[in-house]
């Protein structure tokens, strides 16, 4: 298949974005593979913030991170993503390139706690301001669950209002696949 995937399509932007010594954003660290994608791209002089509620989450990424020598490179918050902008360092406000969000519920864990629009659109919103020119917030939306397909809705109301001169909003999506596959949303800075 020539056309990208969901998943690697959504690396692929981040790969465009995220340089060694840059800082990036995995909003919803789930099990850690994407804290750790970015990590190795912002290299040792660069630094990955991740956030999530659950704790199986932050002990599963840790645990990679250390495995793959790379924990010096992440800072780790039990924190609901909408907190970005007050966990975030001031010095490294406007200088983020990339960041992330794995919209939806833990894999392998507790399918009751899941992202919701209200938290999710204030995080993006944050991040938004956050983001250096050029810099890339990829959204991967799960919604084959209910609580997925209302901050599906939210969310494509809310990215379609952004003002385009100072934003551009992109959609990724296989529109002839059964079962509500993910799609991506890419908001790139002007």
């Amino acid at each position: 298949m020539k056309l990208d995937r969901i998943l690697p399509f959504a690396r692929s932007l981040l790969e465009k974005a995220v340089q060694p010594g840059d800082i990036a954003v995995d909003a919803t660290i789930g099990n850690g593979h994407d804290t750790l994608f970015l990590a190795n791209l912002v290299g040792p002089s660069g630094r990955v913030y991740g956030f999530d509620i659950q704790d199986e989450a932050l002990l599963s990424t840790k645990s990679k991170l250390i495995q793959h020598g790379m924990i010096d490179r992440a800072t780790l918050f039990c924190n609901g993503h909408e907190q970005i902008a007050e966990c975030i360092p001031p010095l490294h406000h406007g200088k983020i390139s990339g960041a992330v969000f794995n919209l939806g519920y833990l894999p392998g864990g507790d399918k009751k706690v899941v992202t919701a629009p209200k938290t999710t659109i204030a995080a993006v919103d944050q991040l938004i301001h956050l983001l250096e020119p050029g810099g890339i917030i990829v959204l991967v939306i799960y919604h084959g669950h209910p609580e997925g397909a209302v901050e599906r809705d939210y969310l494509l109301k809310y990215v379609r209002t952004l003002d385009q001169n100072l934003v551009h909003v992109l959609q990724y999506q296989f529109i002839n696949q059964k079962n509500n596959p993910p799609f991506v949303v890419a908001i790139e800075k002007r």
